[in-house]
């Protein structure tokens, strides 16, 4: 607390922090304040309410904070962007409406959060999280009012919020080893863009969906003869129509696919079937930008597509292939580290469930954005803390129960 709240400005401000992070971290199924307040001896439900929904303190010195302690802990393989949904009563409650909610598994009432983690196979945190703000909130203007949001807050696509999240960590001098997304995002040719043009050093690795299309990488454009003398030369294009990846997958046929270890799990070793090729993305949404930066520059494009892989995962009891994968490392990475790196969600998830149920991510009752802005930091520091504890715990003392022999002395 006294180093990750140091930003908070008020003595009393800092111990309501104090308060409110044993409150998450201590046992009890409901970590809505009132629980907790109810729970802790020195709790009082009026403090902690005017701390977290009316005080002014900020939360983004305490998030570069929480970064600065939690990145050289997890040393993470890889930046993981995602997304959560909070389901909620009413209409009242900041940014909520029906939209689908992956918690329920259905379209439904509320909240969605896009976040980015830094994750390893050990552990993971959450480094900067945004509240998704539906289209029907952006010109209510009695909502706003009620819920505080900032004039500044406007309807932004997921995809958006998570550059803008790269960037406020880039302007922290935070940048990613790589970055890996689930399908939502990495179907998105735009997110795929936005990531190049900010040099992230171009390497990502996103899930995609099946009806993803690309050409194969030798695919080859070519114009058509000029009609003519007269008239704007003809420009090179792919006169085929670009496949699937799913397409593109099963017509590598099964012999091409090698059976390879990713993890260790509770059950034994994590096996499936891999195969890695090198394809070029296409669709409007990858060639628009490319011919724009051409005809800015007065340039030519000569109609190629930029290439990257296609890892694709073929379980030997299915009948096709299940997963697709766009990545742009470098051409020659060992298909053994791409698949380590598409695998690392697995830690997020498992994260989540603390974060959710153990920690009380989605048990917050109050309305306003900067009392959801100021919960989900601190659950966010009660993460960071319990991390810490589990990567660097205290060495065990001498007459610590861990220590003690599960035989009974002599003189006991």
């Amino acid at each position: 607390m006294a180093d990750v709240f140091a930003s908070v400005p008020r003595k009393d401000q800092r111990a309501e922090g104090d308060c409110y992070l044993q409150g998450l971290m201590l046992d009890g199924r409901r970590k809505s304040i009132q629980a907790m307040a109810s729970r802790l001896p020195d709790g009082i439900e009026q403090n902690l309410q005017q701390f977290v929904n009316q005080s002014t303190w900020d939360p983004v010195p305490v998030q570069r904070r929480i970064c600065d302690r939690m990145l050289p802990l997890v040393n993470p393989t890889a930046w993981v962007i995602d997304d959560v949904s909070l389901p909620k009563d009413g209409r009242m409650s900041v940014a909520v409406a029906p939209q689908y909610c992956g918690a329920l598994g259905k379209r439904a009432n509320c909240q969605v959060a896009v976040s980015v983690h830094a994750a390893s196979d050990t552990a993971s945190c959450p480094l900067q999280w945004r509240l998704f703000l539906p289209k029907e909130w952006a010109a209510d203007t009695d909502r706003r009012t009620l819920t505080l949001i900032p004039p500044e807050a406007g309807h932004r696509e997921k995809w958006r919020l998570a550059l803008d999240m790269l960037d406020t960590l880039a302007g922290w001098s935070m940048r990613p080893p790589v970055v890996v997304a689930h399908t939502a995002y990495g179907t998105n040719a735009h997110l795929r863009g936005g990531l190049a043009e900010r040099g992230i050093d171009y390497i990502y690795i996103l899930a995609i969906r099946a009806d993803v299309t690309a050409h194969p990488f030798d695919a080859q454009p070519t114009a058509p003869d000029r009609k003519g003398p007269v008239g704007c030369w003809p420009q090179p294009r792919y006169r085929h129509p670009a496949p699937s990846v799913a397409a593109l997958a099963t017509g590598l046929g099964q012999e091409a696919f090698t059976s390879l270890t990713w993890r260790q799990g509770s059950r034994g070793e994590l096996r499936s079937r891999f195969a890695a090729v090198r394809v070029r993305p296409a669709g409007n949404a990858v060639e628009r930008p490319i011919r724009a930066a051409a005809s800015a520059e007065q340039g030519w494009w000569g109609g190629i597509l930029p290439d990257c892989w296609l890892l694709v995962e073929w379980p030997e009891e299915a009948e096709a292939p299940t997963d697709y994968w766009l990545s742009n490392l470098p051409a020659d990475p060992p298909i053994a580290g791409l698949i380590r790196l598409v695998k690392v969600r697995w830690r997020l998830e498992h994260d989540y469930r603390e974060l959710k149920h153990g920690l009380g991510l989605d048990h917050f009752e109050g309305r306003s954005w900067p009392g959801w802005h100021h919960h989900v930091t601190l659950v966010t520091a009660a993460h960071a803390f319990l991390t810490e504890q589990r990567l660097a715990p205290k060495a065990p003392g001498p007459h610590s129960p861990s220590t003690r022999s599960s035989t009974p002395s002599k003189t006991s």
